[in-house]
C-alpha cells in the first residue's frame, strides 16, 4: 500500500510538472526553436546525471521513436508560441484518437465499438477549436498542435513496440536530437537574460527530466488506468497556469472542445482498462 501511494503521488507530481510547460513557453522571449533546443539540452543533462551509462543503450526502435519524440516537442513549442496554450495542449491530446484509429490497422486487431464512439466525440471536440474568428497565427498554431498530436500518437505506438528498458533512453536520445537540430538557431541568440535562462532550465530539468523520471518510478507502482487518468491533469492545469501567470484566457469553444476530448478519452480509458468494468460490460 505504501508503494502504491508513493506511485500515485509520483504520477500526480509528474502531471503537475508537465502542466507548467505552457506558461514558461509563453514567458520565455526566445523563439520556439531556440527554446525547444535549450530545454532539451538541460533535460538530457538530467538523464545523464540520474542514469549514467545506462541511458546510452539503444536499439532500432529507440532511434525511430526518438525521431517521433523530437517532432512532438518541437511542434508543441511552436504551437504554444503561435496559438493559445489551451488550443496547443488539447489538440496535442487528440493523440489517443489517432492511436485508436491506426493501431487496429497496423496490428490487424478488430475495431471496438467504444473506440469508434470515442473517435467521433474527439473529432467533434477538435472541430470546436476552428470555430469563430482565427488569426493566421492561431490557425497555423492549431495545425502545428494537430501535427504534434499525430507525432505523439506515432511515438506512443512505437513505444509499445519497444522493450520497456529502452523507454527512458528513447526520451534521452530524443532530447539530444532536438538539441542538435536546434543548435544552429541557438547559436544566433544575442539577448541572454536571467529570466529566460532560469525558465528554460526549469523546463528542461523539472518539466521534462525530473517529471519523466518520477513518472517512470510511479508507473511501476500503480495500475495503468490510474496513471492514464491522473495524467489527464496535465491538459486541465496547463491553460489554468497560463491564465494565472500570463493572462491568456482560452475561448469558450476551446474550453468546450477540451472538455469533450478529455472526457471521451477518460471514459474510454476507464471502461476498457478497469477490470471491474470489463467484467460488467463483457468487453
Amino acid at each position: 500500500m505504501k508503494d502504491h501511494r508513493k506511485g500515485l503521488i509520483a504520477v500526480l507530481a509528474a502531471a503537475i510538472l508537465w502542466s507548467t510547460g505552457g506558461l514558461f513557453i509563453k514567458l520565455v522571449s526566445w523563439d520556439a526553436v531556440q527554446l525547444a533546443g535549450l530545454r532539451s539540452f538541460f533535460a538530457a543533462l538530467v538523464f545523464i546525471a540520474l542514469y549514467r551509462k545506462e541511458i546510452f543503450y539503444l536499439n532500432g526502435f529507440t532511434v525511430i521513436n526518438a525521431v517521433f519524440y523530437t517532432a512532438v516537442l518541437i511542434l508543441f513549442v511552436m504551437a504554444t508560441k503561435l496559438t493559445t496554450a489551451a488550443n496547443a495542449i488539447f489538440l496535442q491530446y487528440t493523440a489517443p484518437l489517432y492511436v485508436l484509429f491506426f493501431e487496429p490497422l497496423l496490428n490487424k486487431t478488430p475495431f471496438q465499438k467504444i473506440n469508434v464512439y470515442t473517435i467521433i466525440f474527439c473529432f467533434t471536440g477538435m472541430t470546436l477549436f476552428f470555430v469563430g474568428e482565427l488569426s493566421p497565427g492561431h490557425l497555423t498554431g492549431n495545425i502545428f498542435a494537430l501535427m504534434s498530436g499525430v507525432a505523439f500518437a506515432a511515438f506512443l505506438i512505437g513505444m509499445r513496440k519497444n522493450k520497456k528498458e529502452f523507454q527512458l533512453n528513447t526520451i534521452f536520445y530524443g532530447n539530444v536530437l532536438i538539441f542538435l537540430i536546434c543548435l544552429p538557431s541557438i547559436l544566433k541568440i544575442t539577448d541572454i537574460s536571467f529570466p529566460d535562462v532560469w525558465m528554460t532550465a526549469f523546463l528542461g530539468i523539472f518539466q521534462i527530466g525530473i517529471a519523466y523520471a518520477i513518472f517512470s518510478y510511479g508507473l511501476k507502482r500503480v495500475y495503468a488506468i490510474e496513471a492514464s487518468l491522473i495524467s489527464m491533469i496535465e491538459p486541465v492545469l496547463n491553460p489554468v497556469w497560463v491564465m494565472l501567470g500570463y493572462g491568456e484566457i482560452p475561448s469558450f469553444y476551446a474550453v468546450m472542445g477540451g472538455i469533450i476530448i478529455i472526457s471521451a478519452i477518460s471514459v474510454r480509458t476507464f471502461l476498457l482498462e478497469s477490470p471491474a468494468m470489463k467484467a460488467r460490460l463483457k468487453l
